[in-house]
């Protein structure tokens, strides 16, 4: 198991802020959360992802960002994806969400949730996703999005769909085991947003997967203004 943390972030943080000298994970999140930081936060999980999208993880918050928020929020996704970080057969990150905030992304290779070419659950892909969502039941004031991707075999069309019913199954699945269905948004990336060349079957296996990503809600961002966020 792998986690891999971005230090982009940090970097970006100090280029803008010079008169800031603390590199503390703390103290970046703390930045993070305050004044500019969701325009520092938008631009950092553009260049630390794969792609722009980056920028658009997680719903835009309506409520006002404290100065100390990013930093309450980064040490609770800190801890959560350190415990994702046992799953076996996923990969998990830290990244950033549009609002500046510290997010996870959990990543699931498709050969380990579907067969060739279906969209239907093995019972590999249920252990797996059992054990997230079991994970995943003290964080109930969190928003989690499901992009399902392919490689580039086979028609956009064909590939959009099979991708949109493996983001699909694997939601529908985390709602029957008792995730709020207002909490989970699927959508399917087709091979839109590679992660590896296509021109091998090594980089075609890494494309098709299913990333998940973990951001706060409204509500944990509350918490977390009015310091009873735990």
């Amino acid at each position: 198991m792998k986690i891999a943390r971005t230090l982009l972030i940090g970097a970006i943080a100090l280029a803008i802020l010079p008169g800031c000298s603390t590199a503390s994970k703390t103290a970046n999140g703390t930045g993070i959360g305050a004044g500019a930081g969701a325009a520092l936060g938008a631009i950092a999980g553009a260049l630390i992802g794969h792609d722009a999208k980056g920028a658009a993880i997680g719903a835009a918050i309506g409520t006002a960002v404290g100065a100390g928020t990013g930093a309450v929020i980064g040490k609770k996704m800190d801890k959560k994806a350190e415990e994702l970080s046992k799953l076996e057969n996923a990969q998990v990150e830290t990244v950033t969400d549009q609002n500046g905030l510290e997010a996870i992304k959990v990543t699931f290779a498709s050969g380990i949730l579907f067969p060739t070419n279906g969209t239907t659950l093995s019972a590999t892909s249920k252990k797996e996703l059992s054990e997230f969502a079991s994970k995943m039941s003290d964080m109930t004031d969190t928003d989690i999005t499901i992009y399902g991707h392919t490689d580039n075999t086979g028609t956009l069309a064909v590939n959009e769909r099979i991708s949109a019913q493996r983001a699909s199954a694997v939601g529908d699945y985390l709602k029957s085991l008792g995730i709020a269905a207002n909490r989970i948004t699927t959508e399917g990336k087709a091979y839109n947003e590679p992660v590896a060349s296509n021109e091998t079957a090594e980089g075609r296996a890494q494309n098709r997967r299913v990333e998940v990503y973990i951001s706060a809600n409204e509500a944990m961002v509350q918490a977390a203004n009015n310091g009873t966020l735990k």
